[in-house]
């Protein structure tokens, strides 16, 4: 039996498909890639948007067209939102939410006449999801924020951490396994292990740093209220060249009257201070966040004031979202929902402005030699422990085609930007 995952969404759906994954090869299936002919195929679906909610939709219709006689499996965060009218869609064979996600397979299994054979957490390795050169490792789920806009907290639950034993066995198996790079990803990695009496998220990074041999290790997304020094200092101590220099801090809104109404616990200066901290302890990182334009009361001097921010935190890349109403959040039944293009008009704007920030930060790598994690074919596309997308000059693609190029990482001296993608050259 072949089975086909495909993922949408953030970096904690592809921890829970790495792990699904596992489970299926476990299980006796084969994992194929995209293009190949599965006789089981599962979407683990996002909701953050509507935008997400029709690409699942159109996913699962997609699946239905090209692999007729397989069963099409919806999973993930919008079967957990929209299980009822998934399940009237036509092209789905099965639902599985959230909430039984650990029955995934066992469900499969069902249908397919297949059992399950011994315990998936125990070898991460055997089921590595094709085309993935990094690993997401999840060290905590759900959130207790209950952000205005948000859906998560009731499509994810509640915050639960992981064991820091188990996190630390998953990514010393998956760097045996190959992997060169591991993010660790959650809802809210900031509250890691509040529920534990002797850990906490510098402790838990710390282990891991001590007690594997992961080249390099990524810490996802971290909010404005959860930099300090002491986790910062990681960077310089235990986890040197080590720990990417690479920042995802959300920022959501520049205007702290939006903030406040959309329940996020920080300010705008806050958010820039974080960013300052950042890059006060390496100036060659990247700072990357996400911002939602148009939530409902967002005048034309808050849309400014988001501007304003972006502009004095100079980030390297930002993830623009047009508001979008999410059934079952305090932030649909507001008044003053403002008009869908005036959201797109101001996404448009945010959109060009992150571009242009984006476009000056690549620049100062021009001349520059930066270690390349490739991805697939050497050369082809890889990025750099500060995140940033690079490719090699066409003819040393050609030249030095290997099998085997996943995980590799080199040198590469980065000669000019096309767009915004680095060019670099191999430094032999």
């Amino acid at each position: 039996m072949k089975v086909l995952i495909e993922t949408h969404g953030c970096k904690l759906n592809t921890a829970d498909s790495q792990r699904l994954a596992t489970e299926f090869v476990r299980s006796g299936y084969e994992l194929v890639a995209k293009g190949g002919v599965p006789d089981v195929f599962v979407l683990n679906s996002c909701t953050v948007t509507h935008v997400a909610d029709k690409k699942a939709r159109q996913s699962l219709r997609k699946a239905r067209k090209n692999f007729p006689d397989a069963i099409v499996v919806a999973a993930g965060c919008y079967a957990e939102s929209s299980s009822s009218d998934l399940e009237e869609l036509s092209a789905t064979d099965l639902v599985i939410p959230n909430t039984r996600k650990s029955e995934i397979v066992s469900i499969v299994n069902s249908r397919t006449g297949l059992e399950s054979h011994g315990d998936s957490i125990k070898t991460p390795q055997s089921g590595k999801l094709p085309g993935r050169t990094r690993a997401a490792v999840k060290i905590q789920e759900g959130c207790d924020q209950v952000c205005s806009y948000c859906i998560v907290p009731k499509v994810r639950g509640r915050e639960r951490s992981i064991p820091k034993a188990d996190i630390v066995n998953q990514i010393q198996s998956l760097s045996r396994a190959g992997y060169q790079e591991v993010i660790l990803t959650g809802t809210q990695l900031g509250s890691y292990g509040f529920e534990f009496d002797d850990t906490d998220l510098v402790d838990m990074v710390t282990s891991v740093l001590q007690q594997t041999d992961v080249q390099r290790l990524r810490i996802s997304s971290l909010q404005p209220t959860e930099f300090s020094d002491e986790l910062l200092g990681l960077w310089d101590g235990v986890g040197k060249n080590r720990l990417c220099p690479h920042f995802h801090i959300p920022l959501q809104s520049g205007s702290d009257r939006i903030l406040t109404d959309m329940r996020r616990r920080y300010t705008s200066d806050k958010f820039i201070s974080s960013v300052q901290m950042a890059k006060s302890l390496d100036p060659t990182c990247s700072v990357t966040t996400d911002v939602i334009t148009g939530f409902p009361g967002e005048s034309e001097e808050d849309h400014q004031r988001t501007v304003d921010v972006l502009h004095a935190a100079e980030v390297s890349d930002a993830h623009i979202f047009p508001y979008s109403v999410r059934q079952g959040t305090s932030a649909a039944h507001f008044d003053s929902q403002v008009e869908v293009s005036t959201r797109m008009r101001r996404a448009e704007d945010l959109r060009s402005l992150a571009d242009a920030s984006a476009e000056i930060h690549r620049k100062k790598f021009v001349g520059t030699v930066r270690e390349v994690l490739w991805e697939g074919m050497r050369g082809i596309t890889g990025l750099t422990d500060n995140y940033l997308r690079v490719r090699l000059e066409p003819g040393q693609v050609h030249e030095h085609m290997m099998d085997g190029a996943d995980g590799l990482i080199e040198n590469v001296r980065l000669t000019r930007l096309e767009g915004l993608q680095l060019i670099g050259s191999s430094v032999q």
